[in-house]
């Protein structure tokens, strides 16, 4: 008998709980992330559009990229790119050898800010120069695959409350814009935004033309030097 009328209390409990996580998931909009590469080639813009589940006015939105060691950003690009009003954003670390291969980078982070769209009050978009490196020639295959993931949407509302069942506080320590100095607390969504990632596939050179490369390199470079010094010995002028 004592089991029995358990039962009911169990089921009720359950059944409370699944309405609160419908009822949360209902007033906690998704918010919808888009990232596009435009241009071809090795050197991209990298375009991110937000949309938010609710009104941010007054707030700072921002998107942190991760971004894997095949991508990197020029950092005295986007110095200049900062000074003209063309972009804003925090990369970490801000030292970045721009010459490296891809198996000799490391990862890095950009907090991107994010403009409103003047034609929706929830838009928000942003986008940055970014470059592909070289990656190591491959068997069989003319391109490498690097893998951007979407970025995480982050707010800073200094005069503004979030509500507290659809965003949670972010470990960011960044400030609210790229004019501030001063770190501010930033949150993020408690549910999973709708997004997806980003494939850029990169040309590579094959692994079946290193004996054939590496003679042709040796040769030319051969020739070259002997025009050089044939073209120093007959019209160079030594000293006595």
């Amino acid at each position: 008998m004592a089991g029995g009328r358990r039962q009911p209390v169990w089921a009720g409990a359950g059944l409370g709980a699944l309405l609160c996580a419908l009822h949360v998931q209902a007033a906690c909009r998704e918010t919808t992330v888009t990232q596009e590469l435009l241009k071809e080639g090795f050197h991209r813009d990298l375009l991110v559009q937000v949309e938010l589940g609710e009104d941010a006015e007054g707030c700072s939105v921002a998107a942190q990229i991760h971004l894997p060691p095949g991508i990197y950003v020029d950092p005295y690009e986007l110095a200049t790119l900062q000074q003209h009003n063309l972009t804003k954003a925090v990369l970490s670390p801000d030292v970045t050898d721009v010459e490296a291969p891809e198996y000799m980078s490391r990862a890095a982070l950009l907090l991107l800010f994010l403009a409103l769209d003047r034609r929706c009050s929830r838009c928000f978009r942003g986008s940055v120069p970014v470059h592909a490196r070289y990656h190591r020639p491959a068997w069989g295959t003319q391109e490498a695959l690097v893998v951007l993931d979407s970025p995480q949407v982050l707010l800073c509302c200094c005069h503004g409350h979030l509500s507290a069942e659809c965003w949670k506080p972010a470990e960011v320590d960044a400030p609210c814009s790229s004019d501030n100095t001063s770190p501010c607390q930033w949150h993020s969504t408690k549910h999973r935004p709708a997004h997806e990632e980003l494939m850029l596939r990169v040309p590579v050179g094959l692994r079946e033309h290193n004996s054939l490369v590496c003679a042709l390199t040796l040769l030319t470079t051969g020739l070259c030097s002997g025009l050089i010094l044939a073209a120093a010995c007959k019209y160079g002028h030594f000293p006595q």
